[in-house]
């Protein structure tokens, strides 16, 4: 078999004198997939995320939490709490309800808020409940 390129095939692999030899995992980055709609399975991953929308609390209930932060304010620094509270989602409509535990470190009734002994600042509004054994153990001793 005679052939136009059959001095050539037997050739050595030209090896360059001034370039240093590509590492064999970026040569196979050559070769990896391209992916035409780059961000595209971030923004369809972002559009399937749940999110909660804000629960409206009836007025009985309005009432016994506002009760809990009068109690709580009252007292000062001391019992340990559970906060259950809505926290808005930065990207989309809605969030999500983040229950934490920590020591009240101040009700600021003029900014509506609550501070936690750890830093974090709970806006009133959105708070769902507040639990503790403390609030039973005062109501106990309010009716004896």
């Amino acid at each position: 078999m005679s052939g136009k390129y059959d001095d050539m095939l037997y050739l050595p692999h030209h090896v360059s004198p001034t370039r240093p030899r590509m590492p064999a995992i970026d040569r196979g980055a050559q070769f990896s997939p391209f992916a035409a709609l780059v961000g595209y399975d971030s923004v369809i991953e972002e559009t399937a995320r749940l999110t909660q929308q804000k629960i409206e609390l009836t007025e009985s209930v309005q009432w016994a939490l506002n009760e809990k932060l009068r109690m709580l304010s009252e007292y000062g620094i001391g019992p340990v709490i559970s906060v259950t509270y809505f926290c808005p989602d930065i990207r989309k409509q809605g969030g999500a309800y983040v229950t934490t535990v920590g020591t009240v470190r101040k009700i600021d009734t003029i900014q509506k808020v609550m501070i936690l002994s750890d830093g974090v600042k709970i806006p009133m509004e959105d708070i769902l409940n507040i639990e503790s054994d403390w609030f039973a153990s005062m109501q106990s001793g309010m009716r004896d």
